[in-house]
């Protein structure tokens, strides 16, 4: 079966349809019955490295996608592959000190293990050891990154990053700006389309079985699980819900996390622009507000730059606002004007959004629901997922392969608690605390102290790629 020409047309997001032009085989949808050692609900990075992990151990997988493997998430975001040191804090408030080290050492060592696996399969992810720059465009957010850097000083652990000052982020980007920063040299950037479709291409190749187009319509909470589709049924042993921020339709999964919107553009090539304003080769950026931006230059050229903060879905649900063309073009833009004008007025090529699930800690969260060890959940990841989810894989396939695995004892592992209130408190809520922390960066950005209302409504918000400080200690 093959995606048809409507069907690529209609991909918003740039990677899909740069990947989709040179593999463009669709899995048939789920008819009839079959069964398997462990049923993975949800085609993105996680479901399907969690299947390669396992039909690596011997086990036989069954995957079901209700789009096609990477159409969420993972066939969206900006393709930067973060090592989780600058959430340290919530880890340890969360969990144990050796757990919280173990975290940040598996999601350095996931960066390293993408590119060694995509070297060994053949995927060219267009993997680059960039580095990330983490900064602050005004004085009120420099620094937001010295707690995490003191933890690791604390205890005894080698420097995630180190301190660039203007001049240097000047001269490794181009970029006057930003008045301080600290720069990640292990850090990568990758492209999210070719990245989801070779992990499927892999996938395939160890036999497990992906049936792409097939939603899944419930499963059984008791016994052995079962999974129902609208033509078919699944039975296994175990089953993963690797669902991102579908797990909101899933009333267990709900509580733990808040839906909303990421938006992205890439721009037409412009490799002599980018060479000349001091990009092209550069480290990815990503600035210090709650709602972060980020940009970066792409291999073949192209400006990418990345937004926050957007559409809020009710009630958690992932509707069809999340898969439109982007409208915050002028927010675009508008980042770029601020943090590096030579490039705001990039020639667009495509913009688009899609739905990023977050915590209130930022952290994302696995374990097995309540009476049944045999149906494991992993969701949540704020903004950080290219390596958080084969950290979170790698997890899961120690919990229903009964292997020992420090990360057993972190702060990953643990239970579903109601993170944000329930609607229809939630949804108008939500609007408040956005518009508090949009109002509180655009006073920071003139010199102005927030008001009083405005401080607290903005430290409602939970964490995203970077940490909230009002969230970082909350227990979930």
């Amino acid at each position: 079966m093959r995606l048809g020409d409507a069907d690529v047309a209609a991909r918003s997001s740039f990677w899909l349809h740069q990947a989709l032009a040179g593999d463009r085989d669709l899995a048939e949808p789920l008819e009839g019955e079959v069964s398997a050692d462990t049923c993975i609900v949800g085609g993105g990075y996680m479901g399907l490295w969690a299947a390669i992990m396992l039909a690596d151990a011997g086990q036989s997988v069954v995957l079901i996608e209700r789009d096609i493997c990477g159409g969420g998430a993972s066939g969206r975001n900006s393709g930067m592959a973060l090592p989780a040191w600058s959430k340290i804090a919530a880890l340890l408030a969360l969990g144990g000190t050796e757990g919280a080290v173990e975290v940040v050492r598996a999601s350095g060592a996931a960066i390293t293990a993408i590119d060694a696996f995509c070297a060994a399969e053949g995927i060219d992810a267009w993997f680059e050891r960039r580095g990330w720059l983490w900064a602050a465009s005004c004085s009120a957010q420099d620094g937001a990154w010295d707690e995490s850097i003191a933890l690791h000083e604390h205890l005894d652990l080698p420097p995630p990053a180190r301190r660039v000052a203007r001049d240097e982020i000047a001269a490794l980007t181009g970029s006057t700006a930003f008045v301080g920063g600290v720069l990640d040299d292990s850090a990568a950037t990758v492209h999210p389309g070719f990245l989801a479709r070779g992990l499927r291409r892999a996938a395939l190749r160890r036999g497990v079985r992906i049936f792409e187009r097939t939603a899944m319509t419930g499963f059984a909470r008791r016994g052995a699980p079962v999974v129902t589709t609208p033509r078919g049924r699944v039975q296994a042993g175990h089953l993963v819900l690797a669902m991102n921020a579908w797990s909101a339709g899933v009333r267990h999964l709900a509580p733990a996390i808040f839906n909303i919107a990421s938006d992205d553009g890439v721009s037409k090539p412009i490799p002599e622009e980018l060479a000349r304003t001091g990009l092209q080769g550069g480290p990815l950026v990503i600035d210090s507000r709650v709602f972060v931006g980020g940009w970066r230059a792409t291999r073949d050229g192209r400006l990418n730059v990345g937004v926050t903060g957007g559409i809020i879905g009710f009630g958690g649900r992932v509707d069809a606002r999340f898969d439109a063309p982007s409208r915050r073009e002028a927010d675009m833009r508008a980042l770029m004007q601020a943090e590096h004008p030579a490039l705001a007025a990039f020639p667009l090529e495509r913009a688009w959004c899609g739905a990023i699930d977050r915590t209130a800690s930022g952290l994302p969260l696995f374990g097995a629901l309540p009476g049944n060890p045999h149906i494991l959940y992993g969701y949540g990841f704020s903004g950080n997922g290219i390596t958080m989810t084969h950290v979170g894989a790698r997890l899961l396939a120690s919990l229903i392969l009964d292997r020992d695995d420090p990360l057993r004892d972190s702060a990953l592992l643990r239970p579903v608690t109601r993170g944000f209130p329930p609607e229809p408190i939630r949804f108008p809520g939500a609007h408040l605390v956005r518009g508090a922390v949009r109002a509180r960066d655009r006073a920071e950005h003139a010199d102005r102290r927030p008001g009083v209302l405005v401080r607290l409504l903005a430290g409602l918000a939970p964490s995203g790629v970077t940490p909230s400080q009002a969230n970082i200690r909350r227990k979930e």
